[in-house]
């Protein structure tokens, strides 16, 4: 029978197993439905920043008078600074903890946003989006490593995939808002500026809520802090709404070296996963961002004009958060790598039949269709990434992984830009297809099985 506590109480000799084993067998209370709140909106405004260069991409080029060239450039900037984010700050995140990790990428990413707003050409453009995209890049892959830390195995699943639906608003608010502001300039700002503005000011907000975030018990009992993790956990246990203990003992961090964590990703318990994950988190974005980046180039091409083409992506991105919200109550019933595979096939499948419609009804209907699909696929897959490493490297071995999807989404304006110019929609969509038949075939062959395991025991493989 479960003991109710009335406060922080330090039991005689807690430690980081069983600090993770009271996490996992804690059942979801206030704290954890406020801090996935708090999650998912700093990554709604994350989705929002993070589609916001894509949608708008055919309005800057006629703006900025861009060639070719500029704008692959204005649309690969953000990536590649998402790389670098992904990689360096998940590092951050295991020696300084979660909670400073999302203070620092929340006041850089909202700061470089609002600079964004007010671009006097490209190439000032260019630069702000690449600073912004270093503090975007460590959202998802923090909010991942966040919420395994702090919820409980058996309800994981589902809470992680509540704060992706609440965050996957961003993207069609992202496609209504410029239909809507791009016309106009309110109080003689240009309204593509004011979506920069929107975003900032938006995440902005999230920073401040998000000082009031406890740090994650996991991560403090793994750091040698095991008092303090103590004293947290009592407190969820307890059902306690607000902040941290004061009775909590402040004891000094074990010293991890950054290198035997990154390097611990390679060893021989590990590796497998390793190579699967780069390959998941690589080829995933040639799917999801080749469609998100490049809708609007695609109905270019389609022979739509820019507000008509605003118009059907606004429309196809309602797919988003419909795909997070339908991953909710099928998270934890199916296995997270199973359900992985079939997203993809029919995400596939879909885009396909998006490179051959000609009729508006049918371009919006198969980019509904691809983009709800695509976001159980993404909703899952941030679940399962975040499941695969001990809480000692998950920060830094999560963000290296994901910062590949980074890289090969910096790279897409590049690859699949020629492709759609040259050989047409059809043939786009091809080539999504074959990269989705590879990411298919690594996952079943290497991937192991997660749903309702604790994040910290073994994975069966």
């Amino acid at each position: 029978m479960s003991q109710t506590l009335t406060g922080p109480r330090l039991s005689p000799g807690p430690s980081p197993a069983s600090i993770g084993a009271r996490l996992d067998r804690m059942p979801i209370g206030p704290v954890h439905r406020r801090l996935t709140a708090a999650i998912g909106a700093g990554l709604l405004f994350d989705t929002f920043e993070n589609n916001l260069s894509g949608t708008i991409g055919k309005v800057l080029q006629h703006k900025f008078a861009m060639d070719a060239t500029t704008l692959k450039f204005v649309l690969a900037s953000a990536f590649i600074g998402q790389f670098l984010g992904s990689l360096v700050v998940g590092r951050l995140a295991d020696r300084f903890g979660r909670r400073r990790a999302f203070l620092f990428n929340l006041a850089l990413y909202s700061g470089f946003s609002l600079l964004g707003a007010f671009s006097p050409n490209a190439t000032w453009l260019i630069a702000t989006r690449f600073v912004a995209g270093i503090g975007i890049g460590s959202e998802q892959a923090l909010a991942d490593c966040y919420l395994a830390d702090v919820l409980p195995a058996s309800r994981r699943g589902r809470f992680i995939a509540w704060a992706y639906t609440l965050a996957y608003c961003g993207v069609p608010a992202v496609g209504f808002a410029a239909l809507w502001l791009v016309p106009l300039s309110p109080l003689g700002l240009a309204g593509w500026r004011w979506l920069f503005v929107i975003s900032s000011l938006g995440s902005a907000v999230v920073w401040v809520l998000r000082r009031n975030l406890i740090e994650s018990p996991r991560w403090l009992a793994a750091r040698g802090r095991v008092a303090e993790a103590e004293a947290l956990v009592a407190v969820m246990e307890a059902g306690q709404a607000g902040g941290r203990p004061t009775a909590a003992v402040a004891e000094a961090p074990a010293a991890v070296a950054p290198a035997q964590r990154v390097r611990g990703a390679f060893d021989p318990g590990l590796r497998r996963r390793t190579v699967m994950l780069w390959i998941l988190c690589t080829l995933s974005v040639v799917g999801y961002y080749g469609f998100g980046t490049l809708v609007p180039e695609i109905l270019a091409a389609k022979g739509y004009g820019i507000v008509a083409g605003l118009g059907f992506t606004a429309l196809c991105f309602l797919g988003y958060p419909v795909g997070s919200a339908l991953a909710v109550p099928i998270v934890e019933r199916m296995e997270r790598r199973t359900l992985l595979v079939l997203a993809a096939t029919a995400m596939a499948v879909a885009g396909l039949g998006f490179g051959v419609a000609g009729s508006p009804v049918l371009i919006v209907l198969l980019g509904f269709g691809y983009t709800l699909c695509s976001n159980v696929f993404s909703s899952v897959s941030h679940v399962y990434l975040s499941e695969q490493y001990p809480t000692e490297i998950r920060g830094g071995a999560s963000g290296a992984a994901y910062s590949l999807s980074k890289l090969a989404a910096g790279s897409l304006p590049f690859v699949l830009l020629p492709v759609l110019q040259h050989d047409g929609a059809d043939a786009l969509f091809a080539v999504i297809a074959a990269t989705t038949v590879v990411m298919v075939v690594a996952v079943l062959s290497l991937g192991g099985r997660t749903t309702g395991v604790s994040v910290d025991r073994p994975l069966s493989e």
